[in-house]
């Protein structure tokens, strides 16, 4: 893990490209702007899912470790997504721009759903906490993403905080800050990729630098064999696949069934003390709102790294020492 600096530094416009993907039909693929070019990435995961009316995200990682969201809606029987592509985490936002973009397109709405997309491709990448008035469907206050998240406003952690039990939530925390490899699996993509992003979040004000895949798609199930950290999303259809590969040392959170594999001892590795004050905190936080289970996670983070200074050792060097060497 390392220290949070600001996700795709300086984003040019407030999203990409928005698209339609129609499957089994090619003809019927259609976004915006016309002129942008889409990774194969998103295609191949919308050809495996048939639940209808969820939300979910993946994310592409260029060469300068910049993370480009997809925000994802299915509809029609599961047949059709809408995907908007952003270097903006805005998870609650974006969400709720598919949902008034799949109303324009059942109501045949194409001129209204147009002028809103010009709008928001036009408009100036916002500051945190600014009201966006689109047109009279669309009205949103910009998220602040260097802030904790809440429950709950944010999706991610309170699907995650209600899926997960405090205990494997803890081990699953351990195991992060050890750079394990982790698997997360649901069977609903929703879940799935919110509980991915939500873990996730906890570790902040660091945040995960390894490879980082909320949701793999069946051709890169190679991935999980990859000799490096990890923290990747499997879809339950998919797990029987990745055991074939007998894989080691690996940590697997089952969402559906709240059940962690792992052979690690990490979370005995953490002082008891932080653990204990951490665990407390969380059954605190069972039916409160707020940011107070990220802010617990935040506390624990200071009681762990607060004190790093009283690990260093240095020894004075003087001025003509340092030229001459």
């Amino acid at each position: 893990i390392q220290r949070r600096t600001v996700i795709g530094q300086n984003p040019e416009s407030t999203f990409d490209v928005v698209l339609q993907v129609k499957c089994q039909t090619s003809e019927n693929e259609a976004q915006f702007p016309l002129t942008f070019w889409i990774s194969p990435l998103f295609f191949l995961l919308v050809s495996r899912v048939t639940q209808v009316g969820q939300h979910f995200t993946f994310v592409l990682t260029d060469i300068e470790s910049k993370q480009r969201f997809g925000f994802c809606r299915l509809t029609s029987g599961g047949k059709v997504c809408l995907c908007i592509l952003s270097y903006l985490p805005w998870f609650e936002v974006y969400y709720k721009l598919l949902n008034t973009l799949a109303d324009y397109l059942a109501k045949e709405q194409e001129e209204d759903l147009n002028d809103l997309l010009e709008n928001w491709y036009s408009h100036p990448v916002p500051e945190a906490n600014t009201p966006i008035s689109l047109n009279l469907h669309s009205y949103f206050i910009t998220p602040d993403i260097t802030g904790l998240p809440t429950v709950p406003e944010s999706r991610n952690l309170t699907e995650y905080f209600v899926a997960v039990d405090v205990n494997n939530m803890l081990q699953l925390y351990a195991s992060m800050l050890h750079e394990r490899r982790i698997i997360i699996t649901s069977s609903k993509l929703s879940t799935l990729t919110a509980c991915v992003h939500g873990s996730a979040a906890l570790l902040y004000p660091m945040y995960w630098q390894h490879i980082y895949i909320p949701v793999l798609p069946p051709h890169l199930l190679d991935y999980c064999c990859a000799p490096m950290p990890y923290l990747i999303g499997v879809h339950f259809s998919l797990m029987e696949r990745v055991k074939n590969k007998s894989l080691e040392d690996v940590v697997v959170l089952n969402v559906d069934t709240n059940t962690l594999e792992t052979p690690f001892n990490d979370l005995s590795n953490l002082p008891s003390e932080v653990v204990s004050a951490l665990k407390n905190k969380l059954k605190k936080q069972s039916t409160a709102s707020g940011d107070g289970v990220a802010r617990a996670f935040l506390k624990a983070q200071a009681a762990l790294f607060g004190s790093y200074r009283d690990a260093l050792r240095y020894k004075p060097v003087s001025i003509s020492s340092a030229i001459q060497a």
